[in-house]
């Protein structure tokens, strides 16, 4: 069963970036996922433009950025000046006055645009959206920090929009709290991918080319 795993950069170790990148990268990582806060749309502050372009400048592989900040717009030529053709941008439908502008910016310069819905956030407010975007990321929990709890309501959400994503030709992610019974229930049902942090991938005893094949060779 194919299955895409991105690794939550946001919980990588920042002393040794550079190795982490390449390690990750050489034990077969999907893509990298890079968490923008600005504190405001969330409460906490995480990784800054300047981390993603050293990581887009590390690496080949596709860099997907995850904008938790207000008003993406204002700032969304930054970001996109420093992304590879190809590359994702996931934007919060709640932290826009006209999220559809963005969105096309995003699909103007030639990246993939896509939507996060947080748990809070139903299927029937973006419903029109998901005719634009080409991936959505459904946060099983709240944004804004790792090593959250998983909320269980979130899986009526994800039944609702895969039933919804061929005719609307989307894909869906996983975020948050991924834990292999997670990936095990999800994949089979047509969930494309899941971001791994501290769960699964960062902070284990194995190497992560080790961790990320018994990840793919999960039973279902």
């Amino acid at each position: 069963m194919e299955f895409e795993l991105t690794a939550s950069m946001m919980c990588a170790d920042y002393g040794s970036l550079e190795r982490e990148v390449r390690n990750l990268e050489e034990g077969g990582i999907d893509s990298f996922h890079i968490d923008i806060m600005d504190g405001r749309y969330v409460p906490n502050f995480a990784m800054s433009l300047n981390d993603m372009r050293y990581i887009a400048r590390a690496t080949a592989t596709p860099i997907d950025v995850h904008l938790m900040i207000e008003h993406p717009n204002n700032h969304i030529g930054l970001f996109l000046a420093h992304l590879r053709p190809g590359d994702t941008v996931y934007i919060h439908p709640e932290a826009e006055y006209h999220p559809s502008t963005t969105l096309q910016s995003i699909i103007n310069a030639g990246m993939i645009p896509g939507i996060a819905i947080n748990p809070g956030t139903s299927v029937e407010t973006i419903m029109e959206m998901l005719r634009i975007v080409k991936k959505v990321l459904v946060m099983s929990v709240n944004p804004g920090n790792a090593g959250q709890m998983y909320l269980p309501y979130v899986g009526k959400k994800i039944t609702k929009l895969l039933s919804m994503k061929e005719d609307m030709d989307f894909e869906i992610y996983w975020d948050g709290a991924c834990s292999a019974d997670k990936i095990i229930e999800y994949a089979p049902k047509g969930v494309r991918g899941f971001v791994l942090g501290t769960t699964l991938l960062f902070g284990k005893d194995k190497s992560y080319g080790e961790t990320l094949q018994n990840i793919r060779e999960l039973k279902f």
